[in-house]
């Protein structure tokens, strides 16, 4: 075992301290039983030294925005300013107490957890794509949406949400990464594939601001860092033409450790990758007849023009409803500016509840609100008209809608083989 430079003796262990922050099992261990109520704990233990931290060194922002779907929250930002300094103390307290000139054997044991962790994600976002569950086929309201009107994020998502070929193919590719690492024979080309995939999803998320920036970049990273420990193995058999030497690894030597790393290898199989499999597979199969619930009364979906709109004349004419759509489920949205609904793109969306035998329906900001935002009486002439009539923020409202055949042409799924013209 030969010594490694002072250089590389400090980066390494900058390097452990930083990714065991980052990459804590107990973190992700919540779907493990047993484990789940220690992640927890660890959980809020690192929330309140984030908050703490931020409040007396680091000020990102006074009041931090914890995650919740975003991963480049203020609180993110000050999570990597706090696990930054926190790897950098614990280098200096270990570089001050430990004297040893190499780490051949703990660097090894570091990448093979390493390897696993991004198998896990890779695994884990994989397997949702398999099923077309990350990204959803554009709605009819999203549909009615000007294209001009989208942030880039949804656009990049209804992109690939479009194509389910596209997204399967996606994340088939993220499996096969994931399956490859696993295995200490496939790690390094498992280890190039990962460096491909999330060298292309953290340049989306870049380039479409999708919120998850911070943690695209980590997976990059560690992905590059299990290809870096084969760096002088890969660039002798690709750039220089040599032979290349077979890679260090360390066995097991007693019967009993090597059952044991089986069974915690099976058990990371089990709850990682053929879990979320089954799970993402029944969640895609269409609910036995025996377990649904008493199917919630609809209007036919479709897009309405809005035929009639009658309000008082003080009512505000930027707010008057454009055009309406009805979606298979019981929501839908309006073209509105009005911020009495939940606004996604300049359509006011809306969840609600029909009653038939009153003739009413309720309309509600979020599907699970108790209290309706407004309730209206409704009128159905005939299959394709609606006539609205009731109290809207205080005054009367009367608006009659009429259901068109709105043709969208993304909504017609094409392919061509041949293509006499540039479509």
């Amino acid at each position: 075992m030969s010594p490694w430079p002072a250089w590389r003796r400090l980066l390494f262990r900058f390097t452990v301290m930083y990714v065991g922050l980052y990459m804590s099992p107990l973190k992700w261990a919540g779907g493990v039983p047993l484990l789940n109520l220690g992640g927890n704990y660890y959980s809020m233990g690192e929330s309140w030294l984030v908050t703490l931290a931020n409040r007396h060194l680091f000020h990102v922002k006074e009041e931090l925005v914890p995650f919740n779907g975003s991963g480049d929250t203020s609180y993110g930002y000050a999570q990597l300013c706090l696990f930054t300094l926190l790897a950098l103390i614990g280098t200096a307290v270990w570089s001050a107490l430990d004297r040893r000139r190499a780490y051949d054997r703990l660097s090894y044991w570091f990448l093979v957890a390493l390897r696993y962790y991004v198998a896990l994600v890779a695994l884990l976002y994989g397997t949702i794509k398999l099923f077309g569950q990350q990204m959803i086929f554009p709605s009819l309201s999203q549909l009615a949406t000007p294209l001009g009107d989208l942030l880039p994020m949804r656009f990049s998502w209804l992109f690939i949400g479009y194509s389910e070929p596209y997204q399967f193919f996606s994340g088939a590719v993220e499996v096969l990464a994931g399956v490859l690492l696993l295995w200490r024979r496939t790690a390094t080309l498992g280890a190039f594939v990962a460096t491909s995939v999330f060298l292309n999803v953290m340049m989306m998320n870049l380039c479409y601001d999708i919120p998850v920036k911070l943690f695209s970049i980590h997976l990059f990273v560690f992905s590059n860092l299990l290809l870096l420990s084969d760096a002088r193995r890969l660039l002798d058999f690709f750039v220089f033409n040599r032979p290349t030497q077979p890679k260090r690894t360390y066995a097991f030597t007693s019967r009993r450790a090597r059952i044991g790393w089986l069974v915690l290898k099976a058990g990371f199989v089990l709850f990682f990758g053929l879990l979320p499999l089954y799970r993402a597979y029944q969640y895609s199969q269409p609910e036995p007849v025996a377990g649904k619930k008493p199917p919630k009364p609809k209007l036919k979906a479709g897009f309405y023009e809005v035929a009639d709109f009658r309000v008082p004349p003080a009512f505000p004419d930027s707010l008057r409803w454009q055009n309406v759509v009805f979606e298979e489920e019981a929501a839908g949205s309006i073209q509105t500016p009005d911020t009495l609904f939940r606004q996604r793109y300049r359509r006011g969306y809306f969840s609600y509840d029909l009653d038939s035998a009153r003739h009413t329906i309720a309309f509600r900001k979020f599907a699970d609100d108790s209290l309706a935002l407004f309730t209206l009486h409704i009128d159905r002439p005939d299959t394709n008209r609606l006539l609205l009539r009731g109290l809207f923020r205080g005054d009367s409202l009367t608006v009659a809608l009429r259901r068109t055949n709105r043709h969208f042409q993304l909504a017609e799924r094409q392919f061509h083989w041949l293509s006499e013209a540039n479509r």
